[in-house]
């Protein structure tokens, strides 16, 4: 199967782009360049002179198949990501039953396989049903197929499990990926500590909650050379241990989400569950510290951190409501639209965050668009605004606050080894 996607246009530098076709056989790119004979090709798409980038790569997701599936599926949640131009997502393993064993890992695949649309790679946890101190056998799953070690939803309590945890990792050349919270500091917190959580009568979550358990971490990552990444960077402290870290030579990445990069806690205007996010929106000096953090490389990618719910389950005031925001299909729109269009980052640093960086700090082959690489590409349209509208969603979840918001960057068509798997208006 030859296929052509004619008429687009590639990033080259900064916010530059030039004139490009991408020329697909077997799943793979075959060449890039223009003046391509349509005639020889079995299917021309066009690109309509937008932008195609390479797929972009997202290393937190949530699935919630099995056990949650009123929240998410496999199939949903891969068309939601398609629909947001990712073409690989690394899903983590809060499931039920948790997949801490080769056999249970082999069932998730086994959906996997069946129902997704993009490519999934699959988290083991740390330790035995996530909540147990008993670690998992390393070995066994990663023959089956584990991406990484996470334990996603919760930290990991006691350093003694978790200095253990990252000696095996780094025998099995895995990394160990942080979910940072110090329980004994949370005190019931259900969002940031701050001006806005006294207004609204709700107990609030110290900062330091998320950033002591990294300090903590990242001394244990030193002792045993693990690679050590950070999920969902949320503040200032964080940001600074984890930059005097990397200066000291620990090996540690990191990931942002769009919602810490854009929101803060103030602009919660009431008491309502679609703002509860773990962790939570935090305050202005801490979303500088991001964007300040992502542009000096102590951040090394965006990540959406898709976490669907039930609507009923959302829509309760933060004391009843699960943690969680979706992303998948409004990530590379949002970031596009309040960063790139305003001129704060540059295309090619977005590209780089979304894409390329997230592939290169866990090895992938992805995000990138090179000849001989895999086919995995998306194409949008940054020209003309749209608005984000539930009904679009493709996810079963629909809990964010970005409902409503005017957007550049609608992605037209995404391609997963050359096939296509999303089309706008299909």
């Amino acid at each position: 199967m030859k296929t052509l996607i004619k008429n687009g246009q590639i990033n080259t530098k900064r916010n530059e782009t030039t004139p490009a076709e991408i020329w697909i056989e077997e799943g793979k790119i075959k060449a890039i360049g223009t003046g391509f004979p349509e005639a020889e090709f079995d299917e021309v798409f066009d690109a309509q002179g937008q932008l195609i980038t390479p797929g972009l790569v997202d290393v937190h997701v949530h699935l919630r198949e099995p056990g949650f599936t009123y929240k998410e599926t496999i199939e949903a949640g891969t068309k939601a990501a398609a629909r947001g131009g990712f073409t690989t997502v690394c899903a983590m393993p809060n499931l039920d039953p948790v997949p801490d064993t080769a056999e249970k890992l082999k069932q998730v695949y086994d959906i996997i396989k069946r129902d997704a649309v993009v490519k999934v790679l699959q988290y083991a946890p740390i330790t035995e049903n996530l909540r147990s101190e008993e670690l998992v056998d390393q070995k066994a799953l990663i023959n089956e197929g584990a991406f990484a070690f996470t334990n996603d939803g919760v930290g990991v309590q006691t350093a003694g499990t978790m200095y253990l945890a990252m000696k095996e990792a780094a025998k099995n050349n895995k990394a160990l990926v942080a979910h940072t919270e110090d329980e004994s500091l949370l005190f019931g917190g259900v969002m940031h500590a701050g001006e806005k959580a006294e207004e609204l009568g709700l107990p609030g979550i110290l900062s330091v909650t998320e950033s002591s358990q990294i300090a903590r971490d990242l001394l244990l990552a030193e002792a045993t050379g693990v690679h050590y990444h950070v999920c969902h960077v949320s503040t200032k402290e964080s940001v600074r241990v984890i930059r005097d870290a990397k200066k000291a030579g620990i090996h540690v990445t990191a990931e942002v989400s769009p919602h810490h990069l854009i929101l803060i806690d103030e602009d919660i205007p009431e008491d309502f569950g679609f703002w509860k996010m773990n962790p939570p929106l935090r305050g202005i000096a801490d979303r500088e510290a991001l964007i300040e953090g992502l542009l000096d490389g102590t951040i090394d990618c965006i990540a959406t951190d898709h976490a669907p719910h039930g609507l009923e389950e959302k829509s309760q005031s933060f004391l009843q409501s699960p943690f969680g925001i979706v992303g998948s299909e409004t990530a590379f729109q949002l970031v596009y639209t309040h960063f790139v269009e305003t001129g704060k980052f540059t295309l090619e640093q977005v590209i780089d965050w979304m894409a390329v960086k997230p592939a290169a700090i866990f090895g992938l082959k992805a995000g990138t668009l090179m000849i001989g690489a895999p086919a995995d590409l998306a194409v949008y349209d940054i020209a003309h605004a749209t608005v984000i509208d539930k009904k679009d969603f493709l996810s079963k979840g629909e809990n964010t606050p970005f409902v409503g918001w005017e957007i550049k960057g609608e992605t037209l068509m995404t391609f997963v080894n050359g096939k296509l798997v999303w089309h706008k208006g299909e």
